[in-house]
């Protein structure tokens, strides 16, 4: 994404351009809908084929096997004991599904369908020459970048974040009436180099936002991510993404089993929390700084950022049994106070009615025969 990193004004990284000069305000105009980022740091792969969409709801967590053309959604692929493997977004224009993935899983996830293929008639490809481009959808930036987005088979390829809603088949834990998700509109539409170069060229420093945009909106949204909130030990249930990636009704799929039964019976070991940090000191946790409650390690920091209207601000996985109170996070620069806010609750999941049954072994005391 050459084009968008020399575009003056732009800081870049190793994932891609950070921001173009003063990210704040990069953030309040991408939440208002008039600018976009170029997501350097998600990696497209095309599925295509007549057998994809019945062969992708038979291995990965989300029910796709009739997704219609336009239609978006987002899937998990599990390993057999339910912990959380690859993500990806979700898009078919049929012909062929296109899956959006962090970069650094987009890899790793082609090998592994590639390896689950069998004789199925679909083929996988890694499309390093689809340049993925993020929006919130109402605004001046949509009908550019909608404008410019790519459509081979005749459907114009813009993926609608499902996190907006709990979907057909999902479950929210967050115990909450205004879920902040709701009011985050965001769109990742998918161009070809030469389009997603036009774009960069015709851009204006009012049109563009950086990652760390990105990034604040989605922590803000308590909006989970491969990259940020997935370890080797992750379930869905943690972070609450049963919420838009698991369908909870579908058939049989690898680790369906454990997505039930913690669902139904049982509770995830660990839980997602959103946390508001001191903004006194110019002090920011790192992903991985641990969290504390008094003397007790409870968790870690997974993702921060520095939000426009909320300020520093962050999400931790922590221990179900941490408690519900302020906690600490400690940093290489300091302790910082975090007030945290649950996302997931400790008695999340044992959603089941299971009725009380007379055990078997409870037999009536027959009757002694020296009082008859």
């Amino acid at each position: 994404m050459a084009g968008f990193a020399e575009i003056p004004g732009a800081v870049a990284d190793e994932n891609g351009v950070a921001h173009f000069g003063d990210a704040f305000r990069e953030q309040r105009r991408l939440a208002a809908g008039a600018a976009f980022v170029p997501l350097a740091d998600r990696t497209v792969i095309e599925v295509a084929g007549p057998e994809r969409l019945g062969w992708l709801d038979s291995i990965t967590s989300q029910a796709v096997g009739r997704l219609a053309a336009g239609e978006s959604t987002e899937l998990l692929v599990l390993d057999p004991q339910g912990r959380v493997e690859h993500a990806a977004g979700v898009l078919d224009d049929g012909a062929s599904t296109w899956l959006i993935a962090d970069a650094a899983d987009a890899e790793p996830l082609a090998a592994w369908l590639l390896r689950m293929r069998f004789r199925t008639q679909a083929t996988i490809e890694v499309r390093p020459d689809v340049v993925a481009v993020g929006f919130v959808d109402g605004g001046s930036a949509a009908r550019s970048v909608v404008a410019a987005a790519s459509a081979p088979n005749g459907v114009a390829l813009v993926w609608s974040d499902p996190w907006q809603h709990v979907s057909a088949g999902g479950h929210q834990y967050a115990e909450i009436a205004d879920h902040p998700g709701a009011d985050l509109a965001w769109r990742v539409a998918l161009l070809t180099t030469d389009a997603a170069d036009e774009l960069a060229g015709s851009a204006d420093a009012e049109s563009l936002a950086g990652l760390l945009a990105a990034e604040a909106l989605r922590v803000a949204a308590w909006r989970p991510r491969w990259a940020a909130e997935v370890d080797e030990r992750s379930l869905p249930h943690e972070s609450d993404w049963i919420r838009t990636a698991v369908h909870l009704n579908k058939g049989c799929y690898r680790g369906q089993e454990t997505v039930a039964k913690v669902h139904n019976l049982g509770h995830p070991p660990r839980r997602l929390a959103a946390l508001h940090l001191d903004g006194s000191d110019a002090v920011l946790p790192a992903a991985g700084d641990p969290v504390f409650a008094g003397e007790d390690e409870v968790g870690h920091v997974t993702s921060v950022a520095r939000h426009h209207e909320d300020g520093p601000i962050a999400l931790a996985i922590l221990s179900r049994r941490a408690p519900v109170g302020d906690l600490v996070v400690r940093t290489e620069g300091g302790d910082i106070a975090a007030a945290q806010q649950v996302i997931v609750p400790a008695d999340a999941g044992a959603t089941a009615d299971i009725p009380r049954l007379t055990r078997l072994s409870r037999r009536p005391t027959a009757p002694d025969p020296r009082n008859a």
